[in-house]
């Protein structure tokens, strides 16, 4: 029997072939060695391997393959995509998207070096949180604050430096769990904090959680429920009364709102947000909330409160393992600015600029869209349609935004395998299935990627060869 691997191409041989020439110019010579040496080292135990006789491609066949291999190997699974599934604060794709003064504050930071830990009027080592400390305690009326690098770590810091070895006192129907595994009583548990909860699922009263209170007694905590709602025969205590009672016996009150609201939004549909100002007008000593949620920032958790409170989380030795850098300080800062300009915030801001897009520029949007949409080959129909979509990120689960929408039948294939297509695409496209069809949500698609969007879709459904990820970067724009 011929020996099979005398037929395999060499490395020299299979470097001068079309395809792979074409990809030196694309990514670089030593990517490509090591590529085609990897694809070779792996085909040849292929062929070690096989119970039976295995063809060997030919060298162009074999280049093609590398070539396609390659490529999948050089795209970054890590880009940028269009939302198109309707969920704002998208958890799978990054939650809020960031303002153009964020993302220019992050880059001048990121080009060299920045006052991070330094004082620039007395050249002394200062503390990082101070970029951003004043325009919190602005915007909320706390004390002081500090930021870790999300809220479940704002949570467990909390716990761990004011409740470590003793107990704090939480409502039954707030232990929370959200996604990744996040369940309160275990990180109660991580913190060293001992968990004493009280009442039951829909109901607890202010005496249940005094009478809890003993001498083991370290806080109070409140936990808005974001994810989900007990609805129905409920009772449950306000964040001022549960100060008064952290008052009369000298204990902390630890109000984790989640979301991290920083004004009303009901006017945008979304009702019973918890506003950080509003709890530190309560008195809470600390106001636990994200950044990358209702506020429209970078991933942050923000820790708001009495500065007594606040410099003893600050001072715990773990808050260095939880501390952000330089661009997220940057993001937030810049991103705090907006907000005080209350007459510009829905714009700036992109995700309030999403939320507070009128119905009817949604509609005319989707019939412009839906006819150019349909000459696409990859698309048999294409129609607006109307239909509600949600906040997402753990955010107000049951309350409805309206939207709208052009619905796709895929010319050839199943809507899911159109689906696939679409996110591996360039760009990368995300829509949601709903009954045999492909809705693209135009709530979460900004006015300036319409026309990404079409080019993106407007592709021969047939899998195409190897192609270069486009790096042009998508800067945002006007809603």
């Amino acid at each position: 029997m011929q020996n099979p691997f005398r037929n395999i191409p060499s490395v020299n041989e299979l470097l001068e072939s079309p395809p792979l020439r074409e990809m030196v110019d694309q990514v670089s010579h030593s990517v490509v060695v090591s590529g085609v040496r990897t694809f070779l080292r792996d085909f040849r135990q292929d062929v070690q391997h096989a119970a039976s006789e295995i063809k060997v491609p030919t060298a162009a066949e074999l280049a093609e393959r590398i070539a396609e291999w390659i490529v999948k190997d050089e795209t970054p699974s890590l880009r940028p995509v269009i939302n198109a599934t309707g969920i704002l604060l998208h958890t799978g794709l990054g939650r809020a998207p960031l303002a153009g003064e964020a993302i220019q504050a992050m880059s001048e930071v990121a080009a060299g070096y920045a006052s991070v830990e330094v004082d620039l009027a007395t050249g002394e080592r200062s503390q990082r949180v101070l970029a951003v400390e004043n325009l919190l305690t602005q915007i909320t009326g706390a004390e002081a604050a500090v930021v870790t690098n999300n809220n479940a770590a704002a949570t467990l810091l909390t716990l761990t430096a004011l409740g470590n070895g003793r107990e704090v006192i939480v409502s039954r129907g707030q232990l929370i769990e959200i996604g990744g595994s996040y369940r309160l009583p275990d990180v109660m548990t991580a913190s060293g904090a001992r968990l004493h909860e009280v009442g039951t699922t829909n109901k607890t009263r202010l005496s249940d959680y005094e009478q809890a209170i003993g001498e083991e007694t370290a806080a109070l905590m409140n936990v808005h429920t974001s994810n989900y709602r007990v609805v129905g025969f409920t009772e449950d205590v306000a964040t001022a009364e549960l100060v008064a009672l952290g008052r009369k016996y000298k204990l902390p009150v630890i109000d984790d709102i989640g979301s991290g609201a920083l004004f009303d939004l009901s006017k945008f549909g979304i009702n019973d947000e918890p506003i950080a100002a509003e709890s530190i007008k309560a008195g809470a000593d600390a106001v636990l909330f994200s950044g990358d949620k209702l506020m429209g920032g970078p991933q942050c958790g923000i820790i708001v409160g009495k500065r007594a409170v606040i410099s003893k989380i600050a001072k715990h030795p773990m808050m260095r393992a939880m501390r952000v850098d330089k661009l997220t300080l940057a993001a937030l800062a810049a991103t705090l600015r907006l907000y005080r300009d209350p007459d510009t915030v829905e714009q700036t801001i992109p995700l309030l600029a999403l939320i507070s897009t009128p119905i009817e520029n949604l509609r005319l949007r989707a019939g412009r869209l839906a006819p150019q949409l349909a000459e696409c080959k990859a698309v048999a129909t294409a129609e607006p349609i109307e239909d509600v979509t949600y906040l997402g990120g753990g955010s107000v689960p049951t309350q409805q935004i309206k939207t709208c929408c052009v619905a796709l039948t895929p010319s050839t294939g199943s809507v899911g395998e159109f689906a696939a297509r679409l996110r591996n695409g360039f760009p990368a496209v995300f829509g949601r299935v709903c009954q045999d069809r492909l809705l693209l949500d135009l709530r979460t698609v900004f006015p300036h990627q319409d026309a990404k969007l079409i080019a993106a879709i407007d592709v021969d459904p047939v899998a195409p060869g190897p192609q270069v990820l486009d790096s042009t970067p998508d800067t945002g724009g006007d809603v």
